[in-house]
């Protein structure tokens, strides 16, 4: 056997091992957090331009509801709590590790959006956040240390987009979604002999850069009602990276991989609707494709062909919300709102990494017109997280050497959000362009 063929057959055996290690995977890794005025509705009239300037996330056709020059910056502030204890039907072995410990990080999530006015009709606008992201560190030693030990997913999107508005109740909005995406999962490897305490350390990065479209329409058919829709493609990502693995030949075995992922399309629906001059109801759906993800193969840059598969087994995700606002003064706006998230992750594939399940979120915000051209947004949040049980080993979607694993999870999480909007312009000095017509 030649030294090419040794080597290939060690790498070959660590990236199968290194796929069964990472069968919990990061779960749903969806971001909404892109507007500090849109968290205080819980993003209900989103894609109908309650979220400010940032709508333009959902609908790129919300550029044209802003006249004159205008940015909008957000910071948000995600503090999540949940913690994994392990019950009957874990292995005898690893049951007396104990429970995660508190495995939620806290993250901050900046994102804005500036809008400009090139004519009567045209604008152009740009947008950027992070449209996915997730971030777990349980203990290190803990019971269920072979099915996670850390998880980090990291994203950055520029959106720039083109408004037009084609009448006075019709305006359509296309854009670009230019994505970079970023994860690196680690966890403990079993060898026989040794004490899960002892258990050699793995892990599997990668990152890529990639791109898609958005498009979208508002239509307002009299004055107080607003409906807007949006769409955000899939973004494929050929993502490239490294894993290393314990080899009881070489100690530790290292090698370039890639893997193909398609992000979810996002689809989004808002209506918002004046009630009278001071309170308006806004109302929000998003559909999110999660079950495009589907099941991941890891492929051995040495071989040229796939040695191992992440089974992620996403179902679709589907989001609904409500929100009311109201103008307590000429300066002063309160809002409020509630939304259900019937989320990809049941029963069938959660995992350690992001013990995820559907979500209520409640929220409360408002807004303060400092002056003329300079507006202030502050929201808070909370989700409530549905206890939710997790199964890995044998027979199961998720199964790292036939070692049983049960656990509870219980989480919730708080959000905080504060932003400004500011006009750098009066929109009374942006001159119309003139329409100049032949006939």
């Amino acid at each position: 056997m030649t030294g090419v063929t040794i080597r290939a057959l060690a790498l070959a055996g660590a990236v199968a091992a290194m796929g069964t290690a990472t069968g919990a995977q990061a779960g749903a890794f969806g971001l909404r957090e892109q507007s500090a005025q849109g968290l205080g509705l819980s993003y209900a009239g989103a894609a109908s331009g309650a979220a400010g300037v940032s709508s333009m996330f959902w609908n790129p056709a919300t550029v044209t509801m802003r006249p004159g020059f205008t940015s909008e910056q957000s910071l948000t502030f995600v503090n999540l709590s949940a913690d994994i204890r392990p019950t009957a039907g874990t292995a005898p072995f690893l049951a007396p590790f104990g429970d995660s410990g508190e495995i939620g990080q806290g993250a901050v999530l900046p994102s804005g959006a500036t809008s400009y006015q090139l004519t009567d009709r045209l604008y152009v606008g740009l947008q950027t956040g992070a449209p996915y992201g997730l971030v777990t560190k349980p203990r290190p030693d803990w019971a269920g240390s072979i099915y996670g030990r850390s998880s980090r997913i990291f994203s950055l999107s520029f959106n720039p987009v083109v408004g037009y508005k084609v009448n006075d109740w019709l305006s359509i909005g296309v854009g670009a979604n230019i994505e970079y995406f970023r994860l690196t999962l680690r966890q403990a490897v079993p060898v026989a002999g040794l004490s899960p305490a002892l258990y050699p350390p793995a892990f599997l990065k990668g990152d890529s850069w990639s791109a898609g479209w958005t498009a979208g329409a508002t239509i307002t058919p009299w004055e107080g009602t607003v409906l807007g829709v949006g769409y955000r493609s899939s973004v494929h990502h050929d993502i490239e990276g490294s894993f290393a693995v314990p080899n009881p030949a070489i100690a530790f075995a290292v090698g370039a991989v890639k893997a193909n992922l398609n992000t979810p399309e996002k689809l989004s629906v808002g209506l918002t609707q004046a009630i009278n001059p001071v309170t308006r109801i806004n109302l929000g759906f998003e559909w999110d494709n999660w079950s495009r993800v589907g099941d991941i193969a890891i492929v051995s840059k040495l071989l040229g062909r796939p040695v191992t598969e992440l089974p992620l087994k996403f179902k679709d995700s589907y989001f609904y919300s409500v929100g009311l606002e109201y103008d307590w003064s000429p300066n002063l706006t309160v809002r409020g709102g509630f939304g259900y998230d019937d989320g990809p992750i049941d029963n069938s594939n959660r995992s350690v990494r992001l013990p995820d399940s559907d979500r209520y979120l409640v929220s409360v915000g408002g807004s303060y017109r400092w002056s003329d051209k300079l507006t202030l947004n502050a929201s808070y949040a909370h989700v409530f997280i549905q206890k939710n049980r997790i199964v890995a080993g044998p027979g199961q979607n998720y199964n790292v050497g036939n070692i049983p694993f049960t656990a509870i999870a219980d989480g919730s999480a708080d959000l905080v959000s504060v932003g400004f909007r500011y006009a750098w312009d009066s929109p009374a000095s942006v001159a119309p362009a003139p329409l100049v017509r032949k006939y």
